[in-house]
Formats: C-alpha cells, sequence, structure tokens
C-alpha cells in the first residue's frame, strides 16, 4: 500500500538526515560543539574549516547530549550555561562574577548536563534491562505460587474428605455388624421365651383338666362313684429359666481420638525461604553467568543422595505352568495357598502353588487387570465396556462400578481400608488418571495433576499401594514409576537405571519396598519406599526373560510372571546391606 506525504502514518520510521542545508544524505557523525548532525562527506568538510579544526566530532550514538536553553532570571538576556562547584547552582556567566560565587570553581554546564543525561539513561536502562524484568519473573513466580497453593489446599480437602468417608463407612459397617448381632440375640431369647410360654399354656390347660375332673366326681350323685376315683398324681410345674439381656458399653472417645483418626492440617515449622533475585551483574557481566544446564548440574550434584548399598539372596523355589492362560499377564495372591492369573484374552484362572486349577472365568476384561478383595472377591476391569466388575465367592458376576468416559485399566484392593485404586485413561484429549472408590463403589478421589497443573500419569497400566498409603503406579508411556501420597501429591518418579525403561508389574513387601518390572532389560527393580533404586533384584542370570507381572507374599516369596509363556517362576529373596 503507497501513502503520500501528508497520509505517513504517525508510526512509520525514516532515517535520520544529515542537518547541513541541501544535503540529503544519511546522519552518521555529530558535532558536539555545535549540536550539528553530519554525514560522513559533511563531517570532513566541516573539519577542513579552520574555525573547526578543534571541534569534537563523533558518532552519532556517542554524542553528548545538548543543554536545553534556559534563561537567565536575573540577566534575562543571558544565557545560563555554567554551574557553580560549590554551590551546585547553575547560572549565567555574569552571575559567576557576582559577590555570591566569587572565588568559587565553575564548569561548564553541557558537560555536567551530557554527564547527568547519560547516568540517567544508564538507569533507565538498567531498569529496562534488569530490575523490570526481574520484578516481572517474580511477579510470575508468586502467581504460579498461587495456583499451586490451590491445587495443593484442593489435594489436602480432598484427602480430608476420603477420610471422613472411610471413617464414615467403617461406623457404618460396625453398627449394621452390631444391630445384626442384637437382632440376632433378641430372636434367639424370643423364640426360647415363646417355647417357655407354650410349655406353660400345655401345663395350664393339664390343670383345668384334672379340676373339671374332679368337680365332675365331687357332683356325681353316686358315692360308689366318688369312693371307687383314685387321687390324681399331679405333675410338677415345668422349670423355667429368666431371659439374660445383653447390656451395651458406649464407645469412650474424645474430640483428640476422632483427630487423631482423620489427621488434622500441620503447617511446617520452617524458616520463610526468600525468593532468589538474580544479581544485576549477571545483566551486564554475561561471560561470569552460569548457563541453565550448568546450574541443574550443580543444584543435581548437591541434591544427589547417596544411593544404600544392598545385596540381595534371590533363590529359585520352583516353577509351574498355568492351564487356560497364554501369557502371564498378572497375578494376584488370592489366601496364602491360592494366586489369581489372568492373560490379555480376558482368562481368569486360579490355581494353588503348584499350578493345579481350582477354577477358570472367562471375561471380556480385555487386558486381565485385576484384584482380590478383603472379603476373597475377585474384581476386574472392562475396558471395552468401561465397568468394573465384581466376582463373589459364589461365582456371582455383577457390573460393580460403571466409569462413563473412562477406560479402567489396572486396580487394586488396599489392604490397609479395602478401597480400591484404579488406573484409567480417556481416549478425548489421552488424559489419565488414578480414581479411589470405598468398598461399596462410591467414588471417594481422583488423581490427576501435580502441584503445577501438569499431568501426572499417561498410562497406569499397573497400580499398588505401599504400608505408607502410597499409591505407586507403573506408567509404560511415560517410562516411569509414578508414586504419589494417599492424598494425591507428587512423591517422585523412578525412570530406571538406563537410557530405556519400560515398567509393567508392580508390587511391594511387608518391609515397604516397590519391586517393579523392567520389561526392556529383562529385570526386576527394588527401591525403597522413597524411590532410591537398592538393587536389580532378578536380572537374566536367573533365567528371568521379558517379565510382565510380578507380586509377593509375607514370607518375600516373589511370584514372577513373564511374557508369552504360561509359565509363573517362584523366588525367595533376602536382603542384606
Amino acid at each position: 500500500m503507497a501513502f503520500s506525504k501528508i497520509d505517513i502514518p504517525r508510526w512509520a520510521q525514516h532515517f535520520l538526515e544529515c542537518g547541513i542545508e541541501d544535503c540529503e544524505r544519511n546522519c552518521e557523525f555529530y558535532c558536539n560543539p555545535c549540536h550539528q548532525r553530519l554525514c560522513k562527506q559533511c563531517s570532513e568538510e566541516h573539519l577542513k574549516s579552520p574555525e573547526n579544526k578543534n571541534h569534537e566530532v563523533v558518532l552519532y550514538q556517542q554524542r553528548k547530549q545538548q543543554l536545553p536553553v534556559e534563561k537567565c532570571k536575573i540577566y534575562p538576556t543571558k544565557d545560563v550555561d555554567m554551574l557553580c562547584e560549590e554551590c551546585q547552582v547553575p547560572l549565567c556567566s555574569k552571575c559567576a562574577t557576582m559577590g555570591d560565587h566569587e572565588r568559587h570553581k565553575f564548569v561548564d554546564l553541557e558537560a555536567v548536563y551530557a554527564e547527568k543525561f547519560a547516568l540517567f539513561q544508564q538507569e533507565i536502562s538498567k531498569i529496562q534491562e534488569y530490575f523490570l524484568p526481574t520484578s516481572q519473573d517474580l511477579q510470575k513466580e508468586i502467581k504460579k505460587d498461587s495456583s499451586e497453593i490451590k491445587h495443593i489446599m484442593d489435594n489436602i480437602r480432598t484427602s480430608m474428605k476420603t477420610e471422613g468417608e472411610s471413617l464414615k463407612s467403617l461406623v457404618d459397617t460396625v453398627i449394621s455388624e452390631n444391630m445384626k448381632q442384637l437382632d440376632q440375640i433378641e430372636h434367639s431369647l424370643l423364640e426360647d421365651l415363646n417355647v417357655q410360654d407354650k410349655t406353660m399354656d400345655d401345663y395350664i390347660t393339664y390343670l383345668h383338666n384334672i379340676v373339671k375332673k374332679l368337680h365332675r366326681c365331687l357332683s356325681s350323685t353316686e358315692t360308689q362313684k366318688l369312693m371307687s376315683e383314685k387321687k390324681p398324681k399331679i405333675q410338677s410345674i415345668p422349670e423355667t429359666t429368666k431371659p439374660v439381656t445383653p447390656g451395651f458399653t458406649a464407645g469412650q472417645y474424645t474430640k483428640s481420638d476422632v483427630t487423631k483418626l482423620l489427621g488434622k492440617i500441620h503447617v511446617p515449622n520452617t524458616k520463610v525461604e526468600k525468593r532468589e533475585i538474580r544479581p544485576i551483574e549477571r545483566v551486564y557481566n554475561t561471560a561470569m553467568k552460569p548457563t541453565h544446564k550448568q546450574m541443574k548440574e550443580d543444584r543435581k550434584k548437591s541434591d544427589e543422595k547417596q544411593t544404600m548399598s544392598l545385596s540381595a539372596s534371590v533363590t529359585k523355589v520352583r516353577e509351574f505352568n498355568v492351564p487356560g492362560v497364554d501369557s502371564v499377564h498378572h497375578v494376584s495372591l488370592d489366601q496364602s495357598d491360592r494366586l489369581w492369573i489372568s492373560d490379555s484374552d480376558g482368562n481368569l484362572v486360579q490355581t494353588d502353588l503348584q499350578g493345579n486349577v481350582i477354577q477358570k472365568i472367562k471375561t471380556n476384561g480385555g487386558l486381565g487387570y485385576h484384584t482380590v478383595t478383603q472379603d476373597r472377591d475377585l474384581i476386574f476391569t472392562d475396558q471395552n465396556k468401561k465397568v468394573i466388575n465384581r466376582i463373589t465367592q459364589d461365582n456371582n458376576i455383577t457390573e460393580f462400578i460403571k466409569t462413563g468416559d473412562w477406560e479402567p485399566l489396572s486396580i487394586y484392593s488396599s489392604h490397609i481400608n479395602g478401597d480400591l485404586l484404579v488406573g484409567m485413561v480417556t481416549d478425548g484429549e489421552r488424559q489419565a488418571k488414578v480414581t479411589r472408590y470405598n468398598k461399596t463403589g462410591k467414588e471417594l478421589q481422583n488423581i490427576q495433576w501435580d502441584n503445577k497443573g501438569q499431568g501426572l500419569y499417561n498410562s497406569p497400566c499397573y497400580i499398588t499401594e505401599n504400608i505408607n498409603g502410597d499409591i505407586c503406579t507403573s506408567d509404560l508411556l511415560n517410562r516411569a514409576v509414578v508414586v504419589v501420597n494417599k492424598s494425591g501429591q507428587h512423591r517422585f518418579s523412578y525412570t530406571g537405571q538406563g537410557s530405556e525403561f519400560d515398567p509393567f508389574g508392580i508390587c511391594t513387601d511387608i518391609l515397604g519396598h516397590i519391586l517393579v518390572c523392567d520389561y526392556v532389560s529383562e529385570t526386576v527393580h527394588l527401591l525403597d519406599q522413597d524411590g532410591q533404586f537398592l538393587s536389580l533384584l532378578l536380572t537374566q542370570q536367573q533365567g528371568v526373560r521379558r517379565p510382565r507381572s510380578v507380586c509377593v507374599d509375607d514370607e518375600n516369596n516373589l511370584y514372577v510372571g513373564q511374557f508369552k509363556t504360561n509359565t509363573l517362576t517362584v523366588y525367595k529373596y533376602l536382603l542384606e546391606v
């Protein structure tokens, strides 16, 4: 688009022209004494003139700022062009001869003005290049902290509600059991009293019959009949017993006892940490400024924890095949002498510890994720139908929980409170989360984001719970073991010991160790409950090939299932520091 001269917009820029009349070349230089813009040619001509030979001609960017024209208030025909050094007062040359400034030292006001102007420009530059950006970064950090605080507080609220719901559920369970017991006692006592009442009713009828018989004898006119009637032998009164009624001992508890059960808010008694403000020298001395990578490496070195040195004694105990599955995809302990094993075709097989099949169930469960509850019900996920199914002891299968738009993957029944922990994904925006349900199937908690608003999970394909309540998941797409506390706050992520890490089956033992299968390196990693690597518990040297599933009992018997085989291997492991 073309603009005419009068149409040039106010935001348009134009090159700086030489100040010499009729010269249209670009300005490159500046004469400080004359305050004249000059091109290269005009600057050379300017210095050739005898009266200008001592003039200071500099690059335009290095020019001195011209002193504004200011008339003296005492002598209006004179310009203010001097500064009294002692009085620090600008004045004209005539004022400098007055008695107030006699014998004082004077300097060129223009030089002082230019120096002051340059100093203030430098301060403006500092503000624009350091103080403003640094303050804005701190403000962003403050806003970020505000957002994090909201997430943390929401997680705490969710945890408090979860604890409350869990306690309510336990209270309801205890009251229900007590009521049931009371109903049974009442029924037994009333049944016994009814029997006694019937006995007494029969006895009273018996007595009335004797009385009637005797009255007939007395009223008879035949004396012989009365004389011949024998004296009746009356049966003893039947024995009865008084009922022993139950009592009720009210619970003795205080607010403090309830607080211990539900937990309480605590604020860490730590010194408030000041936000780091980068030194101003870093802005003007970039050669000394460490790179982000260097700072990260230094921080990593200073924060690095020393790994515990652990040796593990591992012994192969036995090995058996599981008929009815083509690959031991997932394994769960049912009780001390039974296991549930599943494959990716929806086959669920219950065996004893020698591999003898007790029962087999065919499901549409997809990937075979399952768990056994405290009541020994079998729970398994159906990813296709987006439901969680329950199989009771009498093999009655019901749709226990419907998960809406979310596809349930991994599932685990808590040994602490019986809650169900379910890893889920949704195809919509490829989101993932862990949801907590109570034993009745009521949703209690959703864990999806860390305290920075970032997604915690991508594919929580295996899940378990540690003895401290931590929720541990194997996330295959994230290639990490992701661990959060029971409130849902992210504690740590473990990404293996090499360049690649493909976590699958995961479990914890009675000491809080985390055991996880690494499919790519064909090993089982052992971590402490804070995520520190302790050792490779199983490697290819123990005959492990592509481990897929793992669980451990209270005797440190480790059950390992491997991909594309129905063989289950049992190891005994002991740890020594």
